[in-house]
């Protein structure tokens, strides 16, 4: 009987961490197969635009829709680098990008901090205000924000893309939420060493907010790059254009063909693809960091 009731719970035991093993193998291959399917939903669009893009434009006429080509060739290419001013806007739109993402890191970090260590009179209603800014959509601003360039006569310079991109809500709450997870004892200790708020922001608090700034520099160096509506209002010289204007541009000038878009389109987000690909761990650091949702 001793031995019986010994491999009882051996038995028991051996069941449940079948169980478990069993579900977890389950649970792994279900969010295999649901990223598989992510990846197909994102990745057959773009393989598509690549495939389209190398082939010749009476095959893409002839079926838009086919894949694969026994004819490969790279003349939408050699169209669109020749029919434009590329390596100029693909400078532009880096300088504007980079410009907008290093601003945008100094004055939302200095609200965020703000907002999440600095008790002063009306804190409530400005973090009021700054979650009132996620509920604008840009659009509405549009006419408003062209008005007041246009009287500062800053109309076709780089500072009418970069300046209205400055104050983005969401930046300041991802470094307001990531100064508010920093251990409160390191501000205080520094007070009482007679710090002031601008050194405690500037030597304490930043040091350690890397993961967010890495993702508040990528998201805006993407959104920046990505922008199309703003740039194409007040962008009118071919000099200071940037990638997304510039390609409309020249798809306009010389009708729409399909190839040619492709190569467009895949031209103008190579940036973007590799940025991604460089700085991918960054970018998971930074949203698991920051508790971005």
């Amino acid at each position: 009987m001793a031995t019986l009731t010994a491999t009882r719970p051996e038995t028991r035991s051996s069941g449940t961490g079948v169980g478990i093993r069993n579900r977890h193998r389950y649970f792994t291959a279900f969010c295999v197969s649901v990223l598989v399917v992510f990846a197909a939903v994102w990745l057959v669009p773009l393989l598509w635009a690549v495939d389209t893009s190398i082939r010749p434009e009476g095959e893409v006429t002839t079926d838009p829709t086919a894949w694969f080509t026994s004819h490969p060739t790279l003349d939408a290419y050699r169209h669109v680098l020749s029919a434009g001013r590329l390596p100029a806007w693909y400078l532009n739109s880096f300088l504007v990008a980079a410009l907008t993402a290093a601003l945008t890191v100094v004055v939302c970090s200095m609200a965020g901090f703000a907002v999440a260590r600095v008790r002063f009179r009306g804190r409530r209603a400005a973090t009021g205000l700054i979650l009132a800014g996620l509920m604008i959509p840009p659009q509405v601003l549009i006419m408003p924000q062209f008005q007041e360039f246009a009287g500062l006569h800053l109309l076709n310079t780089y500072w009418a893309l970069v300046l209205p991109a400055l104050p983005t809500p969401v930046a300041v709450f991802v470094f307001a939420s990531f100064f508010s997870g920093l251990p409160g004892e390191l501000v205080e200790s520094a007070r009482l060493d007679g710090a002031g708020w601008f050194r405690i922001y500037s030597r304490i608090m930043m040091p350690l907010c890397r993961p967010a700034v890495s993702a508040v520099v990528i998201f805006t160096f993407v959104w920046s790059w990505n922008s199309f509506l703003w740039p194409l209002l007040v962008m009118t010289s071919t000099d200071t254009m940037t990638i997304p204007v510039g390609l409309s541009v020249v798809q306009d000038a010389y009708g729409i063909h399909q190839a040619q878009v492709m190569a467009s389109a895949v031209l103008g987000a190579l940036p973007l693809f590799l940025v991604f690909l460089l700085f991918q761990r960054r970018i998971v650091a930074g949203i698991a960091n920051t508790g971005i949702k």
